[in-house]
């Protein structure tokens, strides 16, 4: 009996041993897929190589993406074929998007095999083609209305919520059910359930999970949606969000899943206007917070959403590839990348803004970011955050750019000089470079396809007619598109100087012969050709996911409709002067907005500046409320009937009730360059309605993200207080708009020292613990 025990628990151990090394090992007998070894690294089951993904988040298949795209007439297959072959022209490898279930599945957890699972499965098959990977988010839990009113499709997550849903038994069973018919539903474009496409990498249990109640019920939840899945033969990681619900992080990790999703935006959601000013402080660092967890250490870590909200420029998204790789994550995809064939207005998500026809500087900086994230060795500090490795970043310039001996990338004009020119073999740009003269605005690639030999593709012009990011409709454009002839230069040395450009991609029949290396071009696809090279290539031809003649681009926005927009567009700005002093050039004035303007130009040859304005500076102003339940924030009369008074309530006192602003002041500096030396004094009109007296911190932050402030003391009487800028000190500032998740840093203080300089100031920061009324921020 002892040597049957003996023998029992024997079996016992190698059978735990066996079970608990399952999730580290190859889990596909085919090695096509990723595994996640011992110590969390995401690696390739064929030859064991440490895997990156990259890639973009897009929903057409579902909710107003659908809708949206079905009211332009284009067929949903068209606009998928469309962006799909977008994402493969700039690099991507990675797509996720949370699934609706809302639109696919009935209350009791039931699959609803319906135009939306047909489109997704379409979606999937697509990206296949183009060698783009997929990871499933078959639970989202949101409505389908966003940003319009959501309609009862009569699904699970419309019966429970996302609150219940997670604690609730009935609700439990209802996602069991789903998960199950979900992972055994077969593909009808490849004909395979997507635990056996090889292109389906992974699995996250669903979106952005708010758990509340007993830890151990979350646990329970995790590993029953776990079983589920597994329960369909499913032997592909599974990765589960830690990010949205931190608190219950311990009881996570718990879980019997082999890695965790998070988020990031940096710069925060829907500010209702292109933000300005030097943002990569909030993209310098990711830290996660659950290293302490032990069972944390061996899991591995993606990005399931990012995007740096409200912001034009483009030269974040290098910077947030950098962090991530830093941080150790080996998946990353923005969200959303903007259907061409509704870009033109922003209306998906106005506080997104992505799409390689209309914002082809930030598609461009996104292809880098691609690269970025692909090359950087995972974990390895960076310690610089605008040059490392072959990357480059500068805000003044609103520039990203790779430089290798092979690739050129850069997302705007670049003074930059190929590493090696006569090896490049890819570049891609918008505007000018040592390599490329181009005088359009759209972006363009070329490739190398032998001596003599490159395929060039010229997207059309983007022409901006009004902010992406504030409120759009379906019949407002904010971006146009225009197709002109534009003048190009090739300078590349196997091409000489009188080559000819033969158009690839169907019905284009423009073709012409460089002189000097010079040469109109219009939209479209081309081969260039070596004078006297002979090549048998043709449109049909494949190249990498792509054929030589493909060309998407959407069609040019009506003439009367550009020529009406910019009439609009000068009529305002001419309006911001009237009766005021002149001013050479209007398009200065445009990003003021009109009574900003009449204000900024009324005081030019003065000897003061305006800095902030609470009844004009309000849509400018950036506000740091960790309580908004019991904080306030109020416009008051002011001293005069045309004045206001920014009021400020503080809940609680203390350190951990400080409030803070920031507000954007560069334009007025630059619209009064010859007053600055004058200027040697910050003032600030306020007062504290508190019992005390209050300390307020007050500085400025220049374009290289130096912050130079002091503390100074507010009483109850509203007056000017007086400071010499040879007072401010270097200082951390705050990191606003507030990082999203919450957990991420709230200050960041530049590494290096600075001396002060008026001229180069762009934002004014203010943070206290009081209750306070500002009246004005000004220099004199």
């Amino acid at each position: 009996m002892m040597m049957l025990y003996k023998r029992f628990v024997l079996s016992l151990v190698f059978l735990l041993i066996a079970t608990s090394s399952f999730a580290q090992q190859p889990l596909s007998s085919k090695k096509t897929g990723i595994y996640v070894d011992q110590y969390g690294v995401i690696r390739w089951e064929k030859g064991n190589k440490e895997a990156a993904f990259f890639g973009v988040n897009y929903t057409v298949p579902f909710a107003y993406g659908y809708r949206s795209v079905k009211r332009t007439g284009i067929t949903a297959e068209q606009a998928i074929r469309d962006d799909v072959y977008h994402f493969s022209r700039l690099g991507l490898d990675a797509f996720r998007v949370h699934v609706w279930d809302t639109e696919i599945s009935d209350s009791a957890g039931n699959l609803l095999n319906n135009e939306h699972l047909r489109l997704f499965d379409f979606l999937i098959a697509e990206l296949k083609k183009r060698n783009i990977k997929t990871l499933v988010t078959p639970i989202a839990y949101w409505g389908n209305g966003y940003p319009e009113k959501d309609e009862d499709r009569g699904g699970f997550s419309s019966k429970y919520g996302k609150q219940r849903a997670l604690v609730e038994e009935a609700a439990f069973v209802a996602q069991e059910r789903y998960l199950k018919q979900f992972f055994q539903h077969k593909n009808p474009y490849t004909g395979l359930i997507y635990q056996d496409d090889p292109d389906i990498l992974a699995a996250e249990v669903n979106n952005e999970p708010q758990h509340s109640g007993p830890k151990e019920r979350a646990t329970e939840y995790v590993n029953r949606m776990v079983k589920a899945i597994r329960g369909t033969g499913w032997t592909k990681p599974i990765f589960y969000n830690i990010s949205e619900s931190p608190k219950y992080a311990d009881a996570i990790v718990k879980a019997d899943v082999q890695g965790h999703s998070f988020q990031w935006y940096p710069t925060g959601l829907v500010s209702g206007h292109t933000l300005k000013g030097n943002y990569l402080p909030n993209v310098s660092k990711y830290v996660i917070p659950f290293d302490t967890i032990p069972a944390f250490k061996n899991r591995a870590k993606i990005v399931y959403e990012f995007d740096a909200g409200d912001i034009l420029d483009s030269y974040m998204y290098p910077a947030m590839a950098k962090s991530f790789r830093m941080a150790g994550f080996q998946w990353a995809t923005q969200f959303a990348y903007d259907p061409m064939a509704t870009a033109y207005g922003n209306t998906e998500y106005q506080t997104h803004y992505l799409n390689l026809a209309y914002t082809p500087s930030k598609a461009i900086s996104l292809l880098i970011a691609s690269k970025a994230f692909h090359d950087l060795p995972r974990s390895k500090v960076q310690t610089s955050d605008t040059l490392f490795a072959a990357f480059r970043l500068s805000y003044k310039l609103s520039l990203s750019e790779m430089n290798t001996e092979k690739e050129f990338y850069y997302s705007n004009t670049t003074t930059s000089i190929p590493l090696n020119i006569s090896k490049l073999k890819h570049m891609a740009g918008v505007g000018n470079s040592a390599a490329v003269v181009y005088q359009g605005s759209g972006a363009y690639f070329l490739d190398k396809i032998e001596t003599g030999v490159w395929r060039l593709e010229v997207m059309p012009d983007a022409i901006k007619i009004r902010d992406p990011f504030a409120k759009t409709a379906e019949d407002r454009a904010v971006t146009g598109i225009d197709w002109q002839q534009q003048a190009m230069q090739l300078n590349f040395p196997d091409l000489g100087s009188d080559f000819t450009i033969k158009a690839m991609n169907t019905g284009n029949v423009f073709g012409t012969t460089a002189v000097q290396q010079k040469f109109n071009i219009q939209p479209g696809t081309y081969l260039v050709i070596k004078k006297g090279k002979k090549t048998s290539i043709t449109a049909n031809t494949p190249y990498a996911s792509l054929k030589m003649g493909e060309y998407v681009a959407p069609a040019a926005s009506a003439k009367e409709f550009l020529e009406r927009s910019a009439a609009q567009i000068i009529q305002e700005s001419k309006q911001t002067v009237a009766g005021s002093k002149s001013i050479k050039d209007v398009n200065d004035l445009r990003p003021l907005g009109i009574l900003r303007a009449v204000r900024a130009l009324t005081t030019l040859g003065e000897n003061f500046l305006p800095l902030f304005d609470p009844a004009l500076d309000q849509e400018y102003l950036t506000l740091y409320n960790p309580d908004w339940k019991n904080n306030g924030l109020q416009y008051i009369p002011g001293e005069t009937s045309s004045q206001q008074l920014l009021k400020l309530t503080v809940s609680k006192t203390g350190e951990s009730s400080l409030l803070g602003f920031q507000s954007y002041v560069g334009d007025h500096l630059k619209l009064n360059p010859g007053n600055l030396r004058q200027l040697t004094t910050l003032v600030i009109r306020v007062k504290t309605t508190g019992a005390n007296p209050a300390k307020i911190k007050i500085g400025l932050i220049d374009a290289d993200a130096h912050f130079f402030s002091t503390e100074v003391s507010v009483g109850s009487e509203l007056k000017d207080i007086e400071i010499p800028l040879s007072s401010l000190k270097q200082d951390s500032q705050l990191l606003l708009p507030r990082p999203y998740p919450g957990f991420l840093p709230l200050y960041y203080r530049t590494p290096e020292s600075a001396s002060f300089q008026l001229k180069t100031v762009e934002k004014l920061e203010v943070s206290f613990n009081q209750d306070l009324e500002i009246a004005s921020v000004y220099l004199k």
